[in-house]
């Protein structure tokens, strides 16, 4: 990502912060509408399910500038969300709410650029964890083979 695509996810994101209980509302309600099969995946409490992804995305957002540092974390993720029996066709309707979450909290300042810009980065965290989730898959089928 460049440094203005940097800096333009994170000013949009400071101007999400105010909102995002209602944001991580929104972006799962719009998950669930586009991709009601993933509902069944998430059995806790949503509101806490929403605290942990603005969590989250506030690290992503912080560390976007420094990937070395935060792959790793991002891996993490990526693993464990195997665990709880996301795939790879997730990540499409899930980047697809974010972005329409963004759009709707931020109206106006959601430009074409502030877009470009969520929608690399999405792609950057999305990639990192497939690739980690893929791996964690092989390894997983690779143990119990083994047993």
């Amino acid at each position: 990502m460049t440094p203005d695509q940097i800096a333009l996810v994170r000013t949009s994101f400071d101007k999400v912060r105010p909102i995002s209980e209602e944001a991580a509302r929104l972006v799962y309600a719009r998950l669930f509408e586009i991709a009601p099969e993933v509902r069944p995946l998430f059995k806790g409490d949503m509101a806490e399910q929403g605290r942990k992804l603005i969590a989250t995305l506030a690290v992503v957002v912080n560390g976007i500038d420094d990937l070395p540092t935060l792959k790793p974390a991002v891996e993490r993720l990526g693993r464990r969300h195997v665990s709880y029996g996301v795939t790879s066709q997730h990540f499409g309707p899930v980047g697809a709410a974010l972005i329409w979450t963004l759009e709707q909290g931020l109206g106006a300042d959601f430009t074409p650029e502030v877009r470009a810009a969520w929608l690399d980065a999405y792609g950057i965290l999305a990639a990192v964890m497939q690739e980690a989730a893929s791996t964690a898959d092989i390894e997983g089928s690779v143990m119990r083979n083994a047993s």
